[in-house]
């Protein structure tokens, strides 16, 4: 065999053997980056007073899987919590929640199925069990106390029945302006004044009706007495 036949033998062997090595590699970074179900991973909590079961995707190919719970009892299923969900996964990771109101030390069994095209990734159960916390979800106590000041005793005053007229405000407190002012006892005139006028002007005075019945009376006085006394002299003679 002449060296030039040996140098491509040579040659042939070592592409062989390149891309072998290339499949190889390529096969490993393809399964590398294949969904696996330690990309899935599930935990039970509270939401508030109600309980959940949460699971998270972490697959960065972004296969979708489906995710369906169901609540265990001596390893079997006792029923489906809810219904299944799709979740599409991220490197940083995607989650999907189940309502459940779960009571506590409870098992929970996650499935996943991984499928795209015709290829099944993952088709199993994330291990171990999801097992609930030792205490049941309670709500959260939001509520505050109040801060608002009761009213003064003025301000709860027990309104009038009904159909009783409100007292009317006082002249003083509506007419202040319009109220004559109230004379002082100084400046208010006396008795003995009002009296000493009244003789001085004659005004309401009975005088002149007094004057008169006492002329009357003394006319008639003086005729009784000149008649007694001609009836006694006529007498005589």
């Amino acid at each position: 065999m002449s060296l030039s036949r040996r140098t491509a033998a040579r040659s042939v062997r070592m592409l062989g053997v390149t891309a072998a090595s290339a499949a190889l590699a390529l096969s490993a970074a393809g399964t590398a980056l294949a969904c696996d179900i330690s990309e899935f991973s599930a935990t039970a909590a509270c939401d508030g007073a109600k309980g959940v079961i949460t699971v998270t995707d972490k697959d960065p190919t972004g296969v979708p899987a489906v995710i369906t719970v169901f609540l265990e009892n001596n390893g079997a299923d006792l029923r489906q919590v809810g219904t299944e969900q799709t979740v599409v996964g991220s490197k940083k990771g995607v989650t999907v929640t189940f309502a459940e109101d779960w009571e506590p030390n409870a098992e929970y069994r996650v499935h996943v199925l991984a499928v795209k095209g015709k290829k099944t990734f993952v088709d199993a159960d994330i291990s171990p069990n999801v097992t609930t916390p030792s205490k049941a979800c309670k709500a959260d106590d939001t509520s505050t106390p109040s801060t608002t000041p009761s009213a003064s005793p003025s301000e709860t005053r027990t309104a009038p029945p009904a159909g009783t007229a409100t007292p009317s405000a006082s002249p003083s407190e509506t007419s202040d302006d319009s109220a004559a002012p109230v004379p002082s006892a100084s400046n208010a005139p006396s008795a003995a004044a009002q009296e000493s006028n009244l003789a001085e002007t004659g005004a309401n005075s009975n005088t002149g009706l007094i004057v008169g019945v006492a002329a009357a009376l003394v006319v008639v006085g003086g005729g009784a007495v000149f008649f007694g006394m001609r009836r006694r002299g006529s007498g005589n003679r």
